[in-house]
């Protein structure tokens, strides 16, 4: 797994890089992966959360990293979280810890991938145009100015 300590910042957002920092930052494109294996569907009998999040994964950048043993623990995950959001007592925080722990290990968060060193490419944001001056001059004459 990555590092414990504080998040460490996204590469675009650090300032200083004379400092060596362990091992290579590694980028992969964010969305689902071309060459997903065959993977089991969901558990029809699996909470609803278990399953959207089951599901995430296949949707997430980080997949492409996953080999089958990834997705067996992954499917073992979700049906820890099913179990434990059925149950009709409150949740225990050992068992709420350690399913973060496993949730951890499959780089499920942003921060989970910081620490390993993996970023996700964002899309950028779609900018629109700024407005002409034409527009403008339309908006001051629609207000009496």
């Amino acid at each position: 797994m990555g590092t414990h300590g504080p998040i460490p910042k996204r590469s675009e957002e650090r300032r200083r890089r004379n400092k060596d920092e362990g091992p290579g930052l590694v980028q992969a494109p964010s969305g689902p992966p071309t060459d997903l294996p065959d993977l089991p569907e969901p558990d029809e009998l699996w909470h609803p959360i278990a399953r959207d999040w089951y599901l995430s994964l296949r949707e997430s950048g980080q997949a492409v990293f996953y080999q089958p043993s990834d997705w067996a623990v992954a499917r073992y995950a979700a049906e820890l979280m099913s179990r434990g959001l059925s149950s009709d007592r409150p949740p225990n925080g050992q068992f709420v810890a350690a399913l973060d722990s496993v949730m951890a290990r499959l780089l499920s968060t942003e921060g989970d991938r910081r620490r390993a060193r993996i970023e996700l490419e964002r899309k950028p944001a779609v900018q629109q145009a700024p407005a002409g001056v034409t527009a403008i001059a339309d908006y001051r004459a629609a207000i009496g100015g």
